[in-house]
């Protein structure tokens, strides 16, 4: 079975002005990469569709739903916060970020894909039950978790998190359900500045300090993820793919290269080949430098695809 390679036009339509990082580009950057790199023929390309109100409402309250709707500008910005910002095609580019894990899900679970990368925006892994947040609207990973335990009944779902910012949006989404195991690296300290203090039972969070090397992170997850994940034995895995670990990106201050995330993809693909029948769903999240994005994203999808 092949690798899924899900996007939509509408994810491209979303900004938040024209020198916020979280920028357009960074998927036109990435379909860039993937034409240079000549494994367009290695994936199969799905289009995003609308997730539907009672899919976001698998994490997220009716009252936060309706408010970033009731929010929505018919021109120019609404303002979250400082770095979060609404333009009027923000709530479909939303909606489709969400939609591309839920359709992952079902073509994985229908056989039809063994694993999917989506290329997606506006990201989710900050975005809370009740609360938008650091460029994020509704929580894909977090969507797509629930919805493959609700809709198909799997037991035993981990959610990887590599990006260089902790997760905090997940970690509220799955806490103490026994449902899901999530390990995660992130800088620390770092916005959201969350992860440290007594995280749930059912979190492996590894803060590190700016500067930490790939090598440094590969060992850390052959001491602390890799023996959970075994112990745990996921039937399906999702991935928060952030890439903004990278050393050339400027939002972190750590150190990762591409071969970096091609290594920590080939161990999440050994765990899903060993105990979820090879299933994976990964959803961008940060990177903020085109150049590193694209090329880290196109070693992270050869390793899903094993090409």
């Amino acid at each position: 079975m092949p690798t899924g390679f899900i996007s939509h036009p509408d994810c491209i339509k979303h900004e938040m002005g024209n020198y916020h990082p979280e920028s357009p580009e960074r998927l036109s950057a990435i379909e860039d990469q993937l034409l240079l790199s000549r494994i367009n023929d290695y994936v199969v390309k799905l289009s995003a569709p609308l997730a539907t109100e009672e899919e976001l409402n698998l994490v997220h309250s009716k009252q936060h739903i309706e408010f970033i709707k009731s929010i929505r500008p018919l021109s120019g910005y609404a303002e979250i916060d400082g770095d979060t910002f609404l333009n009027p095609d923000t709530w479909n580019a939303s909606l489709r970020a969400a939609g591309a894990g839920i359709i992952a899900v079902d073509a994985i679970m229908n056989k039809e894909l063994v694993n999917a990368f989506c290329s997606v925006r506006p990201p989710g892994h900050h975005a809370e039950p009740d609360k938008a947040m650091g460029f994020c609207f509704f929580n894909n990973v977090a969507i797509a978790a629930q919805y493959v335990v609700k809709k198909y009944g799997v037991q035993r779902v981990a959610i990887i998190d590599f990006d260089v910012h902790h997760g905090n949006g997940t970690e509220r989404a799955v806490m103490n359900d026994d449902h899901f195991l999530m390990c995660s690296f992130f800088q620390n300290p770092l916005f959201p500045f969350s992860g440290t203090l007594n995280p749930a039972d059912n979190m492996v969070n590894i803060p590190v300090p700016a500067f930490t090397s790939g090598t440094e992170i590969r060992q850390l997850v052959e001491e602390q993820w890799l023996p959970r994940l075994h112990t745990f034995q996921p039937e399906f895995i999702f991935i928060s793919a952030g890439f903004d670990a990278h050393r050339e990106d400027e939002l972190g201050q750590m150190s990762l290269v591409e071969s970096d995330y091609a290594w920590l993809t080939k161990q999440i693909v050994q765990i899903a080949k060993q105990y979820a029948q090879g299933r994976i769903v990964s959803c961008l999240e940060g990177g903020y430098n085109l150049s590193a994005l694209s090329r880290s994203v196109v070693a992270h999808i050869k390793e899903l695809a094993e090409i």
